[in-house]
């Protein structure tokens, strides 16, 4: 009960300051205790070691130098990314509000002085802000290990492979919002995640390849079922950002890049975009329409 008990009382009146401060408020809340949970200290935790795994093997591969701009250490760390990220924001998310609603707090939360959209805002931004710092210290710690290694890295290929993966970690959490505000269990909400994550990272991978071949799919239809996917999004953007080799893009990234060129970016932000901004409409939705119980 306390955990909310911090929020200030404005009666009815709602000025943009105290929406901000309601919101914010939930937010430090959700921050802290997401930081003080196992998920974020293990998640952390393994990001990091599979990423200097990963990075060494990547080095010796290369003969322990130059790594061509960091273009082989950034493909296998965009592989434990599209791996890791994802379920750690669609974990996240879908127990934040489940988690509330199966304990009672939720009723307590909306009998408070706040919106219901302020709850969810503020939940949203501070399981963001917790998985910015989890990505930061995993890709951080490979980033310093490695140059004490002497292992040559560009600094701006970390930052930008830490930027899209942020943004990936975004439109998962608002998936996993969306779950967790449809779901009256916890449980049920992260199990469902966990279905959703091995939809998006294998079964939508083996089902575009098999329905190629199957259908005979033209590369440019290719290329738009692959936007579809919110993590063959940030594998193609990450690594056409990088400038990496078009082999390693695969045949919709190389085809992306000879016919749409320095457009990509708009048509990736885009997209990405959207897997932020669309389910979490949708949750926004669903959680005014739903009993808190």
């Amino acid at each position: 009960m306390s955990a909310l008990g911090i929020l200030p009382t404005v009666g009815v009146e709602r000025t943009p300051p105290s929406v901000l401060r309601n919101t914010m408020t939930i937010a430090q809340r959700e921050l802290r205790e997401a930081v003080r949970s196992r998920w974020f200290l293990l998640y952390t935790l393994a990001f990091a070691v599979l990423g200097l795994a990963v990075s060494f093997v990547s080095a010796s591969g290369s003969g322990g130098s130059g790594l061509s701009g960091f273009g082989r250490t950034t493909a296998g760390l965009v592989n434990i990314v599209l791996l890791v990220v994802p379920l750690m924001a669609l974990t996240a998310g879908a127990a934040s509000i489940a988690s509330d609603r199966e304990r009672g707090m939720l009723s307590y939360v909306f009998a408070q002085p706040v919106w219901r959209l302020e709850v969810l805002l503020g939940k949203y931004i501070g399981l963001a802000a917790s998985l910015l710092a989890s990505l930061s210290l995993g890709l951080g710690a490979c980033a310093v290990i490695l140059a004490w290694k002497g292992i040559a890295a560009r600094p701006a290929s970390i930052v930008w492979l830490t930027g899209l993966s942020f943004a990936l970690a975004l439109g998962m959490l608002s998936v996993g919002m969306l779950i967790s505000a449809l779901a009256r269990k916890a449980s049920v909400a992260v199990g469902t995640a966990i279905f959703v994550w091995l939809i998006l990272v294998f079964v939508s991978d083996l089902a575009l390849m098999a329905g190629t071949v199957a259908l005979r799919l033209r590369i440019e239809e290719l290329f738009l079922l692959s936007l579809l996917n919110p993590l063959q999004v940030f594998k193609m953007w990450t690594l056409h950002g990088v400038d990496a080799t078009l082999d390693v893009l695969g045949p919709a990234g190389l085809y992306a890049s000879e016919e749409y060129g320095a457009r990509l970016h708009v048509m990736f932000g885009a997209f990405m975009l959207a897997w932020v901004v669309l389910p979490l409409s949708a949750a926004a939705a669903m959680l005014s329409r739903r009993s808190p119980l």
